[in-house]
């Protein structure tokens, strides 16, 4: 009897044993392991998560990497004093002293005292004090920050904050957008809804801009979600001297503001314009119309396509695709004479002069963009001569640079949704008609602004084509350099013009502005070359008109190549392409020359 006593005894020990052994294995597991496991589809450990839960959290900076012009100046980011209103206890807010301090903030913002006790009351999540109709916070004069520091109201704080984009429209389509990302259940920091890259290089770099994490302003709620005001608002930063990364753009930002301004004088409602660096094709500035706000997008308006990379029909700038095929397949010679009378004869088609040219040589053609003698032309290639020729020039085909193998991309391609453009529609049928037509640059023929810019740059490099850069390399935050991303010329996947040929229609060009349709440049401060174009499209059943102008300056040293596009302008209107161009160029050279006093 005893022993089964003892016996009983000494399994209840054993028992209870297993059971603390149990217990502090378990607490053992959960103080030091779980601690540091990550949940499912987070960044934070269960300890982390326990933490976050009592945390309210506003965003003060997302951590996105900077985007620079060429000299450093920034794109992205400004860090403005905002008004920062946390949810308190109701009581506190009811508070005589409180309630004159409130009003004294209100009257000093310009907000009605009413409403803005009813934005606080109802509070239940941080938020910036925004602009009456916006989404963005109210940008505080000093003034108006020492005020509210100074009156030191519970729940009310002004903070820094950084503004990804001015809110103010301008032409940088290739910038980009940012999207509101949904919450996901246990994978956003402190519940703090992100956004990512929506278009433009925010959207093709969004790996290397998305950074480590944001800046937070927080404060700490018990188990019921009521605020703990004794223990105050605190910010967290994440503590990484590499992150986020600058990214350098070749673009030049003086550049490309004085052309928005100038664009929106001319009155261009659709359209483009592009200037590019001759040594390299490094884009200078890129300005599409029209005009966006990144901080307030209707994706359904499309105001934020990139116009300079959205293939339009060309018109007589494709006739130099046409004067270099001819000149190649040795269908033609540069003194060849032709006659133009206003009419070709076939097809419908005539000359923009009414009675024609008379006679003319196949250069003074191209000065004057005769119709007659480049429908002539087309007609006697065939439809592969003009379409190899046009991919030797860089038209048909995505000229954008890009790169294999780097920072982890498998290709790296800056520029987002450019565009192949097109010579002849597959399913079109090549006859002389669609030749004759495709001569002048009308039918099925269509490429960017961009690519224009760029056929100016390959005629100047010999028949070379070139890569437009828009990325110039990619620093650390403490400005270690992570990546030079080197100009290139394009992979000679296709067969290029002969120097030669590059080198005439670069003198024709020159021949346009001295005795041909761009003769309103012949004043300019530089001396100027290029070709000037007018398409005919239909708009809703009404003609219209592109017009475009393409060109170099100055002639003795090329500096820039410049692509200029109006698109459905009624057709009763001067070419305001060339004008646009001209002022562009002064622009250039004002810059240019204040750039050379400098150094």
């Amino acid at each position: 009897m005893i022993s089964q006593q003892k016996k009983r005894i000494f399994y209840s020990l054993m028992l209870i044993t297993a059971c603390i052994a149990i217990l502090v294995f378990r607490l053992a597991y959960i103080q030091f392991f779980m601690r540091t496991m990550q949940l499912p589809n987070s960044n934070h450990t269960l300890q982390e998560m326990s933490m976050l839960q009592r945390e309210r959290a506003i965003v003060l900076d997302s951590g996105r990497g900077t985007i620079t012009d060429r000299h450093g100046e920034s794109l992205t980011g400004e860090t403005i004093p905002a008004v920062v209103l946390f949810p308190i206890n109701r009581d506190s807010i009811k508070r005589e002293a409180v309630d004159s301090k409130i009003t004294k903030i209100a009257e000093s913002l310009g907000i009605d005292i009413q409403s803005f006790h009813e934005l606080w009351q109802n509070l239940q999540e941080p938020m910036f004090l925004l602009k009456v109709n916006e989404k963005t916070p109210i940008s505080l004069t000093l003034a108006q920050a020492n005020l509210i520091t100074d009156l030191n109201v519970n729940g009310i704080k002004v903070l820094p904050y950084r503004k990804r984009y001015r809110g103010t429209p301008s032409g940088m389509q290739w910038l980009g957008y940012l999207s509101q990302q949904p919450k996901i259940a246990n994978s956003s920091d402190l519940g703090v809804i992100k956004k990512y890259g929506a278009s433009g290089l925010e959207k093709t770099l969004e790996p290397l801009l998305k950074g480590v994490g944001p800046t937070v302003a927080y404060y700490t709620v018990d188990s019921r979600s009521n605020v703990l005001s004794d223990i105050g608002v605190h910010v967290k930063a994440p503590n990484n001297s590499y992150y986020p990364l600058r990214l350098t753009t070749t673009i030049d930002k003086q550049i490309q503001q004085q052309i928005e301004r100038l664009t929106e004088q001319s009155g261009m409602k659709r359209g483009a314009v592009v200037v590019l660096d001759t040594n390299n094709a490094d884009i200078v500035a890129m300005v599409s119309a029209p005009f966006y706000n990144p901080m307030a997008i209707d994706p359904e308006q499309g105001e934020w396509n990139n116009k300079a990379l959205q293939a339009a029909i060309p018109g007589s700038i494709f006739k130099t695709v046409i004067a270099a095929a001819a000149l190649e397949a040795g269908v033609t010679s540069p003194n060849e004479e032709f006659h133009c009378n206003g009419h070709y004869g076939r097809y419908g088609l005539s000359c923009w002069k009414d009675g024609g040219h008379g006679k003319l040589t196949l250069e003074q053609a191209y000065a004057k963009s005769c119709n007659v003698v480049f429908a002539t032309l087309a007609e006697r290639l065939n439809s592969d001569q003009i379409t190899r020729t046009a991919r030797a020039l860089g038209v048909g085909r995505r000229i954008g640079w890009k790169d294999h193998d780097v920072l982890g991309y498998s290709s790296l391609i800056p520029l987002d949704h450019e565009e192949t453009g097109e010579i002849f529609a597959s399913s079109t049928t090549m006859d002389g008609g669609v030749r004759a037509q495709t001569g002048i640059g009308q039918r099925d023929v269509t490429m960017t602004p961009l690519q224009a810019a760029n056929m100016v740059v390959t005629l100047l490099h010999g028949g070379q084509v070139q890569t437009p850069r828009i990325l110039e390399r990619i620093s650390y935050h403490n400005g270690q350099v992570m990546q030079i991303l080197k100009p290139h010329a394009y992979p000679k996947t296709f067969n290029s013009i002969q120097p030669a040929t590059a080198k005439l229609l670069c003198v024709w060009m020159r021949r346009v502005v001295t005795d041909g349709t761009g003769q309103a440049l012949s004043r300019a401060k530089w001396t100027l070359a290029g070709k000037s174009g007018t398409a005919q499209v239909i708009l809703k059943g009404s003609p219209k008109n592109n017009q475009w102008f393409i060109g170099y300056g100055p002639v003795e040293q090329p500096k820039y190549a410049v692509a200029v596009l109006f698109q459905n302008v009624d057709p009763d209107v001067n070419n305001k392409a060339t004008a646009l161009f001209g002022q562009i160029m002064g622009v250039l050279s004002s810059v240019d020359g204040v750039s050379a006093t400098a150094g």
